[in-house]
Formats: C-alpha cells, sequence, structure tokens
C-alpha cells in the first residue's frame, strides 16, 4: 500500500492493518521527512487518544492529515506504532 499526497509517496508498506476503513502504516513506513508532530488529539473511546502530523510536500501544508494511538488501550493495541491518514491523502495498492 501506498500513501500519496501532493504527487508524492509519504510512505509504503504491504503490512497495513486496517481498522474502520483506515489502513495504518508502521511508523517505520513513513518518510518522516514530510511529517511534523502538532499539538492536535483527539480521543475515541475504544482507542484512546490520537496524536496528529500535519504533512508537507512541495511546499503544502496538510495540517494534522496523520494520526496515530502513541499508548493506544488494550483493544487497539495491534495499530501500535502506526500511523493512519486523512484529508485528501489517497491510500493504494
Amino acid at each position: 500500500m501506498k500513501a500519496i499526497w501532493n504527487e508524492t509517496v509519504i510512505a509504503e508498506s504491504d503490512d497495513t492493518v486496517v481498522v474502520e476503513g483506515n489502513h495504518y502504516f508502521p511508523a517505520d513506513a513513513i518518510r518522516s521527512e514530510f511529517f511534523s508532530p502538532t499539538g492536535h488529539t483527539s480521543y475515541c473511546p475504544w482507542k484512546g487518544t490520537a496524536r496528529y502530523y500535519s504533512v508537507s510536500v512541495n511546499g503544502e501544508i496538510n495540517e494534522n492529515a496523520a494520526w496515530y494511538y502513541p499508548e493506544p488501550k488494550d483493544g487497539a493495541e495491534h495499530i501500535r506504532h502506526r500511523v493512519a491518514f486523512w484529508k485528501g491523502i489517497a491510500v493504494e495498492d
């Protein structure tokens, strides 16, 4: 699977985990030069608190476009150390 934004592959892996329709990529599969952490968080009752990255490619910034669960709840342990995408980032096979 590939995550693509602004015509650039920002993550690639053949080991994604699908949860609620979102592909979670291993953290080491993202191209870290395109990611910067933000202070944004959200909460899911069964996964826990998500933290976010903004994605910057070719001078364009997509705020809070990637998320991860640094301390997932027990039922979501399988997405620890994984990153998912939204806000226009295409995930393709």
